[in-house]
């Protein structure tokens, strides 16, 4: 009996396992740890339908050196989720059995050099005996188990984007029949998940969210995320969270100093407010989705930084006609010495480059200095051949300017076949932003240097597109 080994059994009565020269090509060839075929168009998942037996190569060893001579296999030796590498000999209570990889070991002249030099030194036959290993749903990767399951030659989803404890799937129009089976094989295969869910439409709607459907698994949407050492609590049903824009978040943080001033136009539930808040700059955080507000004011507290993060449920024109242009014309008034550097996110990629019309002509007054003027950082989509030249086009015709020589386009990442999230970076000119276009003779600078002095201040970025991944 081998209590040591479930899943395992023998070849037959009187002998448990034979020598194993050679495993035939053909036999290498077939796919040895996909399931059985006739799960193939499954709908309802039924575990026990995928029970397969594998012929495998062992090693035969002494269980004394099984610890130093598994250091010296680990590129041979099997790895199958859940299964064993190591099993007692079932004739020999002094050996011990280690499970080699199929794919990569044959014979005895499969192993390496340096393996080989091992054996020999710790007086190992490198011959290979062959064993029957018993496989169950347990061992097989989730991929494996959509790939038999889905027809034959079709995407198979194994991919998801994890919030909390919660799995949040894109399935195509060929993977719906097989939603539910898919929502559960997620959540058996990745620990920590209780909860499989389906987008079931664009954001198209002014609040950010998306209608979902819950595949498998318990309903709560409630749930916790931690992202750069911040912790984040909301609803994931009612407001718009994206673990994918983890690094573009840590990018933005990084421009800005202590003591530097942020204008989150469309804040979420904080993802860039509460990180720029705890370098000690000031920042003032907008969103319209009530529900995102709420958990913006929730999550501050959470984070300690209630008392640097004034919080606002607006219209993005309204927060930026409102009180962006009342602090505006507070910190741009102040002398040389104490004004911050000001930093505009605008965080909604499908429209934000329209509510940059809402700079045109927003102060009165003298301008100040265009070293001072404030920054923005721009998020949109893009489907064009030149995602780079399409954004700033499309920037720059909603201020009345050119945007060519004076602003740089991150790429953030692909979000689907031909379709790019960009961050289009800029000074605001100082003739889009203020009403009275005279400027002190002090300030003055003719066009082609305040290009260039613009030009320079993002260097860093090159105007090119810069991959995010």
């Amino acid at each position: 009996m081998l209590l040591e080994a479930p899943g395992i059994f023998l070849l037959g009565q009187r002998k448990r396992f034979s020598t194993m020269p050679e495993i035939e090509t053909h036999e290498r060839e077939t796919e040895l740890f996909s399931p059985p075929s006739d799960v193939r168009g499954m709908t309802k998942l039924d575990r026990t339908a995928f029970k397969k037996t594998v012929n495998i190569p062992v090693l035969k060893v002494r269980k004394e050196i099984v610890s130093k001579l598994m250091r010296s296999l680990k590129r041979a030796a099997l790895q199958r989720p859940g299964i064993r590498r190591v099993i007692e000999d079932p004739e020999d209570k002094e050996s011990r059995l280690i499970m080699l990889d199929p794919y990569k070991i044959f014979t005895h002249d499969s192993f390496e050099k340096a393996e080989l030099s091992v054996l020999e030194q710790l007086n190992v036959s490198p011959q290979i005996s062959k064993y029957n290993l018993e496989l169950t749903y347990e061992n097989f990767k989730s991929e494996e188990i959509l790939r038999a399951v889905l027809p034959e030659g079709q995407d198979v989803t194994s991919g998801f984007s994890r919030i909390g404890h919660i799995a949040h799937l894109n399935l195509r129009d060929h993977q719906l029949p097989f939603k539910h089976l898919i929502g559960q094989v997620m959540i058996d295969k990745n620990p920590g998940i209780t909860s499989a869910v389906n987008k079931i439409n664009n954001i198209d709607n002014m609040y950010r969210n998306f209608q979902m459907e819950v595949l498998s698994g318990e309903q709560n949407m409630m749930t916790k995320v931690r992202e750069n050492n911040y912790t984040y609590e909301f609803d994931f049903s009612k407001v718009y969270w994206n673990p994918r824009l983890s690094t573009e978040h840590s990018r933005i943080t990084e421009l800005l100093k202590p003591g530097d001033v942020l204008f989150d136009v469309f804040a979420g539930v904080g993802p860039f407010a509460i990180p720029v808040a705890k370098k000690d700059c000031t920042v003032f955080a907008n969103d319209l989705n009530p529900e995102s507000h709420k958990w913006l004011l929730y999550n501050c507290k959470l984070n300690k930084v209630d008392q640097k993060v004034k919080v606002f449920n607006l219209d993005g024109k309204d927060f930026l006609q409102g009180p962006v242009k009342e602090e505006l014309m507070q910190l741009l008034g102040l002398s040389k010495e104490r004004k911050p550097s000001v930093h505009v996110v605008m965080n909604l990629p499908a429209k934000a480059i329209e509510f940059l019309s809402a700079f045109k002509w927003l102060l009165d007054g003298q301008p100040c200095s265009s070293e001072f003027l404030p920054i923005v950082h721009c998020y949109s989509f893009s489907k064009d051949a030149n995602p780079a030249e399409d954004v700033r086009q499309r920037a720059g015709a909603v201020l009345g300017i050119s945007l060519e020589a004076c602003s740089s386009v991150h790429l953030v990442r692909n979000v689907a076949p031909n379709k790019e999230m960009l961050c289009i970076t800029f000074q605001i000119p100082a003739s889009v932003l203020y009403k009275n276009q005279t400027r002190n003779p002090e300030n003055h600078e003719d066009p082609p240097l305040k290009r260039q002095r613009t030009a320079e201040a993002f260097s860093d970025e090159k105007t090119q597109i810069a991959s995010n991944t």
